[in-house]
């Protein structure tokens, strides 16, 4: 019995030395090197995709960056602005175009809002907002105001972050006691428009002489004299010579917010996000002035600043942009995309305008309505 247990055990051990052969390795290979290749594939899908969604969230953080600060300068627009002077006045504003194009100056009541019409790059909208509280310094977001029984000291509000500081420059409203008079802007004798701001004495000119009279001090300039009694911001699109994003788009530029220099009437130049094709504004007006919003306008150039004021209700702005890099395996679905609403703005042409490979990238129009709070 031992023997043949001995016999059995050799035999089983003298096959299994007979191992695999070529072909069931070249059989083996093949299979791991097709499971290879597919696995490889898939992860170029992924990665690819990976990428692609990185691109559009990163694009989409940056736009709502510069969309809240767009919607919150439409909203104040106005804020701090005089309807009339106490007096006639020079002042200067934007020097170089095309922002000189939509100036005020030199001795017009203000507007809120002005807008070149189709005026820019691609066709698209300028849009000029002004107001007080617009500037890039800490002084314009403050204010306060002086009494007659007050004078010479100002009202304070014990907070640092609320209080004027001395040498600030300042404006100084008069407000409009009843709906037949306006908001003035006070201008003392030798037809300066602004002051400096002093909490223990203010100037005696730029105070009021009735009793019971109450004058409105807004900040405007940190230290800087005023070449204007307000501040401004222009938002418009360009393409830079250079500096232009690859992942963008041909033909796309920048939407840029610029902030008129008090001194010398510069520019500072803000880049609000990239790859934009197209923006227009379309204006809810109240014609009639009955509170009730009534019709849309893309051009109001023909209004006064005080018909701003009364009839301007809402703003509606469309930005068309893309998000995300080109992705050859997208193809947009229309060569034409309509910017505005209520038969205004503009049909925008993405096979001329954008050319070769406008297909390829995830075309986004961003539309913004808002309210302005401050005409």
């Amino acid at each position: 019995m031992l023997s043949d247990r001995l016999c059995q055990e050799a035999d089983f051990m003298g096959h299994n030395k007979k191992g695999f052969t070529l072909i069931e390795l070249l059989i083996a290979i093949t299979i791991l090197a097709i499971i290879v290749a597919l696995s490889a594939d898939t992860f170029r899908v992924v990665l690819k995709q990976a990428g692609q969604e990185a691109g559009i969230v990163s694009t989409q953080i940056d736009n709502l960056i510069g969309l809240n600060m767009l919607s919150d300068d439409i909203e104040h627009a106005g804020y701090g602005l005089p309807e009339s002077f106490k007096s006639a006045i020079s002042y200067s504003e934007a020097t170089t175009s095309p922002a000189s194009t939509y100036n005020s100056a030199p001795s017009n009541v203000p507007k809120a809002f002005a807008v070149g019409n189709n005026t820019g790059y691609n066709g698209s909208d300028y849009l000029v907002i002004r107001s007080t509280m617009i500037g890039t310094n800490n002084a314009c977001t403050k204010w306060t105001y002086i009494t007659n029984e007050q004078k010479p000291v100002p009202k304070s509000w014990g907070a640092t972050n609320k209080d004027l500081n001395n040498g600030n420059r300042v404006i100084v409203i008069k407000p409009a006691k009843d709906i037949y008079s306006k908001n003035e802007l006070i201008v003392d004798s030798d037809g300066n428009f602004f002051t400096s701001f002093s909490s223990t004495a203010f100037p005696a000119d730029f105070s009021p002489q009735n009793p019971s009279e109450k004058y409105i001090i807004y900040g405007v300039d940190a230290n800087t004299d005023l070449r204007m009694p307000f501040n401004r911001a222009d938002y418009y699109i360009n393409r830079p010579t250079s500096g232009m994003p690859s992942r963008c788009a041909p033909n796309t530029g920048i939407l840029y917010k610029t902030t008129i220099n008090q001194s010398g009437g510069g520019s500072n130049y803000l880049q609000v996000f990239d790859c934009v094709a197209d923006m227009q504004v379309i204006f809810g007006l109240d014609n009639n002035e009955d509170g009730v919003l009534d019709t849309y306008s893309d051009d109001i150039t023909s209004l006064s600043a005080v018909n701003i004021k009364k009839r301007v209700k809402e703003v509606r702005v469309y930005i068309l942009t893309h998000e995300g890099n080109k992705d050859n395996d997208y193809t947009y679905p229309s060569g034409t995309i309509t910017i505005g609403e209520f038969d205004k703005g503009h049909d925008f042409n993405l096979t001329s305008t954008i050319g070769s490979g406008w297909q390829n990238y995830k075309w986004k129009q961003r539309i913004l309505v808002l309210k302005p709070k401050d005409l």
